[in-house]
């Protein structure tokens, strides 16, 4: 019987996403994105702190970290495919087994960043996976994760539009998740649009009244309150 991942994972590039290193306009938009998202959770870190990127995948996110003056980088991912571009574009990537890498790890990563990753597990590999994240994570080391948010206003085309995922969590039980694996402080952001030119401003306006609408309609059905409604969901929590 033929792993699923495996096949997968094997071809995702070639047959999925369609492309190598991205065009250079796609990716300052992306850049600067991150600069938004991204800096203001990891800004305060060692410039040359140790810092794996679990899941590199193409390398997007490594290119971002080298950019804002991160020098001591490593990435892994599960596809060979994804390794190949990232190392193609000089970024420090290696085709690894996430569990098997961590576990070799001990008390040595300053920061560990998992974007788009933990919704390719099922709960419990979820679980193991975050010990070891845990393990190999200094003292006093964040752990940065983006992922599918259950609880999204739309969150049914990301947490369906991929036959990888597995898993889909929302700020709740991801919480959970990493307080059993010894993780606290937790910051919960959206990661939606960004005010990053005219376009982005207005996107930021109008995603702003959505949010209101369907704040006011949850607290009418339910009584609740709700902060992350985008279809993804960035944390930092730290290693207790």
């Amino acid at each position: 019987m033929a792993e699923f991942r495996k096949v997968m994972y094997d071809r995702y590039v070639s047959s999925f996403t369609g492309k190598s290193t991205p065009p250079e306009s796609a990716l300052g938009s992306y850049l600067a994105w991150c600069r938004h998202r991204y800096l203001p959770l990891i800004g305060d870190l060692d410039r040359h702190g140790r810092i794996l990127d679990l899941g590199c995948g193409t390398g997007d996110m490594l290119e971002f970290l080298h950019r804002v003056g991160f020098t001591n980088l490593e990435g892994i991912d599960r596809s060979n495919e994804q390794v190949q571009v990232a190392t193609g574009r000089g970024l420090p990537a290696v085709a690894a087994d996430a569990m098997a890498y961590l576990a070799e790890r001990s008390k040595c990563y300053a920061a560990i960043v998992a974007i788009d990753v933990l919704e390719h597990f099922t709960k419990d590999e979820l679980v193991d996976l975050v010990s070891l994240v845990h393990g190999a994570l200094a003292d006093g080391g964040l752990f940065v994760i983006q992922t599918v948010n259950g609880s999204g206003l739309f969150p049914g085309p990301n947490a369906y539009g991929d036959f990888t995922h597995m898993t889909i969590l929302a700020p709740g039980s991801l919480e959970q998740l990493l307080t059993i694996g010894g993780f606290r402080d937790f910051t919960f952001t959206e990661s939606g649009p960004v005010p990053k030119d005219l376009r982005g401003r207005v996107r930021v306006l109008g995603w702003s009244v959505i949010k209101t609408v369907a704040s006011v309609a949850r607290r009418i059905e339910t009584g609740k309150t709700q902060a992350i409604w985008t279809e993804n969901l960035i944390c930092r929590c730290r290693k207790a």
